[in-house]
């Protein structure tokens, strides 16, 4: 019976191994022809580990294996263990990795700093474990980022640059429109919103941001916009704030009514802040 359960969990480690390696030999393939990476890098040596692991166990499961055959086996195995933790903090040290799932664990942001050059990557995310580079944010980064999902489907991603100004880039992994065309953000929320201490208006000539009591007023030239679910607010070189279009959202473009649901705003800062929620109030 015992010998049995050893021959069952020897070609369970075996199966495994092969199954990882297998996962590998995928991944390289991706990546030579797609540009396909892992959405850590470092987990490339945390695969190549668990095949060595998966391995030992499985010889000395099924094969007799003499007691100095173990020790150089063992010795081997720690060998190779060693060499691939010390390539996983290399990387570390390399590259910065910044990965959030969103709250519904649907969509996956990543991006990926260079720490010598500060160069940072945005990446497209594929199985939940492999992304593409898509596009490098504007800015040198100073390894200072913070994340918030203001949305499921939306995640607003404030970092340094090297010159110490606040930018915001955002991910966004959705729409609402059904897909069918390209939308704007600032005027699908043409009108008056009304939130916390705060007030947005948008109108033929921009958007304004009424603020405790403090106003500011932002030209369409001012306003960057990514996907069709958010717009950054800049000024002075500096993002300011970001307007997301929340899951609720409907702008009625095709129809005479003013649009429904709700937007967000969300102020760009390296301080923990919360969203604001923000509803309709009127068309002037």
């Amino acid at each position: 019976m015992y010998k049995h359960r050893k021959k069952i969990g020897g070609w369970l480690f075996f199966l495994i191994a092969i199954g990882l390696f297998a996962v590998q030999m995928g991944y390289f393939f991706l990546q030579s022809r797609y540009f396909m990476e892992y959405v850590d890098n470092r987990i490339f040596y945390v695969i190549n580990i668990l095949i060595v692991i998966c391995m030992v166990f499985s010889i000395f499961l099924l094969l007799s294996v003499t007691k100095n055959w173990k020790v150089i086996t063992t010795s081997i195995t720690m060998v190779l263990i060693l060499l691939h933790v010390g390539l996983f903090i290399n990387q570390s040290y390399k590259t910065k990795h910044i990965v959030s799932i969103s709250p519904d664990l649907k969509n996956v942001l990543v991006i990926k700093e260079n720490r010598e050059s500060g160069q940072a990557r945005y990446y497209r995310t594929y199985f939940g474990i492999l992304a593409r580079p898509k596009e490098s944010l504007p800015y040198k980064t100073k390894d200072e980022f913070k994340v918030k999902w203001v949305e499921k489907d939306i995640a607003a991603v404030t970092y340094k640059a090297a010159d110490n100004s606040i930018h915001q880039y955002i991910g966004t992994y959705g729409d609402r429109n059904g897909g069918y065309s390209y939308s704007y953000v600032g005027p699908s929320i043409h009108g008056q919103w009304k939130g916390e201490n705060a007030r947005v208006i948008s109108a033929p000539k921009g958007i304004t941001i009424d603020y405790n009591g403090k106003t500011e007023k932002y030209s369409w030239d001012s306003i960057v916009q990514f996907g069709t679910l958010a717009v950054v607010l800049v000024k002075n070189n500096e993002a300011t704030w970001t307007i997301a279009l929340n899951e609720n959202f409907k702008s009625n473009a095709n129809e005479p009514i003013p649009p429904s649901g709700e937007i967000t705003l969300y102020k760009a800062t390296m301080d923990n802040n919360e969203p604001i929620t923000m509803k309709y109030v009127s068309a002037d």
